[in-house]
């Protein structure tokens, strides 16, 4: 019986302390299948805030056993008991210390933003741009890529500016939950997109669309800030008054593991581009309009610089300027009553454009494996297989 509590008390102490990190985590097998991973993720949460109760279960089963055994047995039967428990501390540092997201990518400790006209960083640096009541701020996405997130104040609005280098999602929220300013904490991975925890409700909130997937508010969502990404130099023209994040002393070393991510050749396979079109780390650009989602080969993007398209009725016109980098979808303004006369989207296409400067329509540059994954309804646009374009 004494064997049988001791074994029992070890995997208390084994287990879950694995389990509710290698659910959330990118190890081998825990973020493959979509539906999968939202059960994973709600027993990682089931775990995580319940671990302490089993870790007392554990030690409880354990102790008796152990004093036993190191009383009374001999050497042999001691490290049998010694072992498993250093095996178990081992883990609980590892798990708790070593493998948990917030120990792993720190948040800024020194937000330091330089005008525009002083910032020193490369003209073709890609940045979070966020604009809010007539202030501008960009965020190097080489700097918080690291953090995950960054917490500030624009135009006297409080945003928080996300990026998941493993979905290649940028996107910025208000902070807010139910009428509360909020904090976070990096706490994991769903389907490798990063996850936040609030400091209120322990409710965990994904990265690439603001919603609280596991908690007392799941379901809720978080207010998205329009956000585009774009080049430094960009950035620098647009808005001359703007200010750009500066990298945090404290993190030189840490920002060097991004060095090559902006042009999508860094050495590591979660955060690397495949260079061919449509799989899984390849690079799509994701517009949303009326409530439908479509996505854009890079490569054909880089190709033709223009993409004239359809969702919904409304036409519109994805752009590529001549750096290669910047990008922007619009919606294109139509001859009302020419427009009338057609019934479909080629049609559509066709009629005569009274302007082509509309409205700016939300456009994400991202792995094609996250587009796909956190907008189930999207399609993708290839001409060759039944074109909208016409």
């Amino acid at each position: 019986m004494r064997t049988l509590a001791f074994l029992a008390g070890l995997l208390l102490l084994l287990v879950p302390e694995v389990l509710r990190v290698y659910f959330i985590m990118p190890f081998p097998g825990s973020q493959e299948d979509m539906a999968t991973d939202l059960r994973q993720v709600d027993m990682a949460y089931w775990l995580h805030r319940n671990v302490w109760w089993l870790r007392l279960l554990g030690v409880a089963l354990v102790v008796g056993p152990a004093l036993h055994h190191l009383r009374h047995g001999g050497w042999g039967r001691r490290l049998a008991v010694l072992l498993p428990l250093a095996l178990a501390g081992i883990v609980a540092y590892l798990f708790n210390f070593r493998f948990m997201a917030d120990k792993m990518f720190l948040p800024v400790a020194n937000k330091l933003m330089a005008p525009v006209a002083q910032d020193p960083g490369p003209a073709d640096d890609l940045v979070l741009a966020v604009e809010r009541h007539g202030e501008a701020r960009a965020y190097p996405i080489e700097l918080i890529g690291y953090h995950h997130q960054v917490l500030d104040t624009i135009g006297g609005e409080a945003v928080l500016v996300t990026y998941c280098t493993v979905c290649r999602t940028g996107r910025a929220f208000s902070p807010v939950v139910n009428g509360m300013p909020e904090t976070f904490r990096l706490v994991g991975m769903d389907h490798f997109n990063a996850m936040f925890e609030d400091s209120r409700t322990g409710s965990w909130w994904r990265q690439a669309t603001g919603a609280c997937i596991a908690g007392p508010l799941k379901g809720s969502t978080l207010l998205e800030v329009p956000s585009a990404q774009g080049t430094r130099d960009a950035f620098r023209r647009r808005y001359p008054q703007g200010l750009v994040m500066q990298p945090d002393p404290s993190f030189l070393n840490a920002y060097d593991g991004l060095k090559a991510y902006d042009e999508g050749t860094a050495a590591s396979s979660l955060e690397g581009r495949d260079t061919a079109s449509w799989q899984p780390k390849s690079w799509v650009v994701g517009v949303l309009h009326n409530g439908e989602a479509r996505a854009y080969d890079w490569n054909q993007l880089q190709r033709e610089r223009t993409i004239r398209d359809v969702l919904g009725t409304d036409s519109i016109l994805l752009q590529l300027a001549d750096d290669g980098l910047n990008f922007s979808a619009v919606l294109l303004r139509h001859d009302a009553s020419a427009a009338s006369q057609h019934g479909n989207e080629r049609d559509t296409l066709a009629a005569p454009v009274v302007r082509t400067r509309g409205e700016t329509l939300p456009a994400y540059q991202e792995f094609w494996h996250s587009w796909r994954t956190f907008h189930p309804g999207t399609t993708p646009y290839r001409p060759d297989a039944g074109s909208s374009r016409p």
